[in-house]
């Protein structure tokens, strides 16, 4: 989570919404690592989650990431955790909770719904306090 932490940072100085996220191997090793660029790059998928699949997807030379950890700084919205499911990502660590857009278990619980299948262990509250302050703050400054 520290390294997903420190991705959100660098989201905030692009002037984004401070999301981290990396994807660990099987031994835990980081293998894909991502912020926020949707205001860099003028691109509404650019979500942190997507950016290290992407990442660990090349990394590993294959799209399925079985076998690997999403660890994220804020609990994926609705596409992100879709990109989960279609990565076939079966762990997912998350900071904070979004109680507003959540896909894993607070608004809606996408990565874990059985009418698709879907299996992820979800393992949430890591460094929280950390992963809100970063959002907090942005968002208190924007206002």
């Amino acid at each position: 989570m520290g390294e997903a932490l420190s991705q959100a940072r660098l989201a905030l100085t692009a002037g984004d919404v401070p999301v981290g996220a990396v994807v660990l191997d099987h031994r835990g090793d980081i293998i894909g690592r991502g912020h926020n660029r949707r205001e860099a790059t003028h691109d509404p998928t650019a979500h942190a989650e997507v950016i290290a699949l992407r990442e660990a997807a090349a990394a590993l030379r294959q799209w399925r990431l079985d076998g690997c950890t999403l660890v994220v700084t804020l609990e994926p919205c609705v596409m992100c955790a879709g990109a989960v499911l279609a990565a076939r990502v079966p762990r997912l660590v998350i900071g904070a909770w979004d109680p507003k857009a959540g896909a894993a278990g607070s608004q809606w619980d996408v990565v874990r719904d059985a009418r698709i299948g879907a299996r992820v262990e979800v393992i949430a509250g890591v460094r929280e306090a950390e992963s809100a302050g970063l959002l907090q703050d942005f968002f208190a400054r924007r206002r």
